[in-house]
């Protein structure tokens, strides 16, 4: 995958610009302007005539939008007299991109200022995937550029029209020849349009974002809160269907689509700060999309929530997803976690009401022999057969699940988190079968249980630390061994023991875990350990962040301060704003994972958890 880490993003989702740290977009790269998963433009570069461009300081306004201030190099020995600003913003109906030429000098300044602009129109699996698309022609008119294929058009309009204009290949070469006195200024004005007309997809939110309610906290801190809040409004989309219901994009850019997982963990981590209503809106955006039939190649099942919604199907080397694909384990649990959760928050109980039917679907799921087709009271997966995921938990890189000596855990697999989601769904809904009325709560009860004691019975495993769950049971029934964070996901269920949950707290605090900056997705003591690598060593934030909740709920709250004051410490380094994931070193200063995705939706929603559980004084 193309590197990330160094480019500039501006969101409004579900639109995103990436470009080089010059403001420039650059062809070759993943660099462009993309809207529902679409590269719009794929190269945007201004330059001027004789003169060398020197970009000197860059700002954000928000998410959506931002300046890069650069200046013309002048000659040796002088000051320099003009500087050049771009000042990009995202609107839910366009690009635009406003270049301000400003003479300082005392001499008037003749400049001819260039544009070079082309697009490929790729599909962000390409782009993922950095397979080679063809470019498409440019159309010439007085003042825009246009691109049209069968389903697209996109154009560029420029204020005021350029003094020349031609085609180089596949590229529009844009000039105009500018007369700046001195002590004056002259601006251009690029405005971007795209009519996808595939179909319309998710919406951007409308313009209200939520009123959210984060409690006093530190001046720095709250510094780090609004950050991520700001993006995470940039993250909202809404469903076409009903468009006053929102949910929060997975991330930018490979996952600006509705993700269950992630979507549904973001919402509950958001609870906290007035995000009933969000959680509302993720709950019936997805119960809209729940499975109601059994399709191999989308792995839809009855009652299963789906794992991800995109406008066209997604082909890479290693996967190949359609539009709507159901290959997870673990969203249909968290659907249901996430409805009691809304409901103890305040959601009104006749919207709590209108979803018992998807509950009842989404229990008959986790309870029947889709979740667990040999029967032995667990839920499990054995993996796609049809090019899809081959880990369905939320470490579903193929790799991810692996035994101590680095062994891959063969199919049908049974993770522990899993088991935890589970256990507190059947709890859940057990609760709102007592409030509503439902019959099935007492089965439900009874379930719970054969599978906590089943989880008691097959899961634990002891090593030098001392006793923590394994991250899975493989075919033939073995715990996967090597102690990993996963194990973090079962605080705060009620799956485990009191004892228990003090020897996972226990595990996790060991260092070969927890980091200065956040835990450690498995133990540095594996064979398959690496720092820099997607599943096996670096640190999320989000995952530590459910570690910290579950840890505040089981009163390990030292240790829930220490992980929180850790996530806190790294966004640090990351200008406020985590990135899905990331390295530590030897417990150095954390490092990029290149292509990962910034903002990301529970990265940003895990700092706010973090502020809310820091142990820190007050302002």
């Amino acid at each position: 995958m193309p590197a990330l880490h160094d480019l500039i993003t501006v969101l409004h989702a579900p639109d995103l610009v990436l470009s080089a740290s010059d403001g420039q977009i650059r062809s070759g790269g993943s660099d462009g302007w993309y809207r529902r998963d679409r590269r719009a433009l794929a190269q945007l570069e201004i330059s001027v005539a004789d003169g060398r461009v020197v970009p000197i300081g860059m700002w954000r306004n928000g998410a959506s939008a931002v300046t890069v201030q650069s200046m013309i190099a002048p000659v040796a020995g002088n000051d320099p007299s003009v500087t050049i600003g771009r000042h990009r913003a995202l609107s839910p109906s366009a690009l635009t991109d406003r270049v301000e030429l400003t003479n300082f000098g005392t001499s008037a300044a003749t400049l001819t200022l260039r544009a070079r602009v082309s697009t490929d129109l790729a599909g962000i699996d390409a782009v993922r995937s950095m397979r080679l698309t063809q470019p498409a022609a440019p159309l010439l008119h007085e003042d825009n550029v246009r691109w049209e294929a069968d389903d697209i058009t996109v154009s560029l309009r420029c204020t005021p029209a350029p003094s020349t204009a031609s085609v180089a290949g596949a590229r529009a070469e844009l000039a105009w020849e500018v007369e700046l006195p001195p002590r004056s200024a002259w601006s251009l004005l690029l405005s971007g349009a795209c009519d996808d007309r595939r179909h319309t997809g998710f919406l951007p939110a409308p313009a209200v974002a939520p009123q959210w309610t984060v409690p006093l906290v530190p001046g720095e801190v709250r510094a780090l809160v609004d950050a991520n809040l700001a993006d995470l409004d940039a993250l909202l989309l809404a469903d076409p269907d009903v468009p006053q219901d929102r949910f929060v994009a997975a991330g930018a850019p490979w996952y600006l689509t509705l993700f269950g997982r992630d979507a549904l963990w973001t919402a509950r981590m958001l609870l906290a700060v007035g995000g009933a209503e969000l959680a509302a809106g993720t709950l019936r955006i997805l119960a809209r999309r729940q499975g109601v039939r059994h399709d191999p190649e989308s792995e839809e099942a009855p009652g299963k929530i789906l794992h991800e919604a995109r406008p066209a199907p997604q082909r890479t080397p290693e996967l190949t997803l359609p539009a709507t694909y159901y290959g997870t384990i673990d969203a249909t649990a968290l659907w249901v976690c996430l409805l009691h959760d809304a409901w103890r928050a305040g959601m009104p109980t006749d919207e709590v009401a209108a979803l018992l039917p998807n509950l009842v679907a989404a229990m008959e799921w986790i309870t029947g022999p889709d979740a667990d087709p040999d029967g032995d009271g667990l839920l499990e997966y054995a993996g796609s057969t049809s090019g899809g995921l081959a880990n369905q938990g939320w470490k579903d890189s193929a790799d991810a699940i692996r035994h101590l000596d680095g062994r891959f855990a063969q199919p049908p697999v049974a993770l522990c988190e899993v088991q935890g989601y589970a256990y507190a769904a059947a709890a859940g809904a057990a609760s709102l079968a007592g409030a509503f009325g439902l019959a099935e709560g007492s089965a439900w009860l009874d379930w719970a249980q054969r599978l906590r004691d089943r989880f008691h019975a097959a899961f634990w495993l002891r090593d030098e630390v001392g006793p923590y769950p394994a991250i899975a049971l493989d075919a033939a029934k073995t715990p996967v061994s090597g102690a990993t964070s996963n194990m973090g996901h079962l605080l705060g269920t009620g799956l485990l023991s009191t004892e228990q949950a003090r020897s996972v707290a226990e595990r996790l605090a060991a260092p070969d875990l927890t980091t200065p900056y956040g835990l450690r997705t498995m133990t540095t003591t594996h064979a398959a350990y690496n720092p820099i690598s997607y599943h096996c060593g670096s640190v999320w934030p989000h995952d530590t962040a459910i570690a910290i909740m579950g840890l505040a709920t089981e009163g390990h709250h030292d240790l829930a301060g220490t992980l929180s004051e850790a996530l806190l410490r790294a966004a640090q380094y990351f200008d406020a704003r985590p990135p899905e994931l990331y390295g530590v070193l030897d417990d150095g200063p954390p490092v990029h994972y290149p292509s990962a995705c910034r903002p990301q939706a529970w990265a940003a929603a895990a700092i706010i958890v973090a502020a809310l559980h820091a142990r820190r004084a007050g302002p």
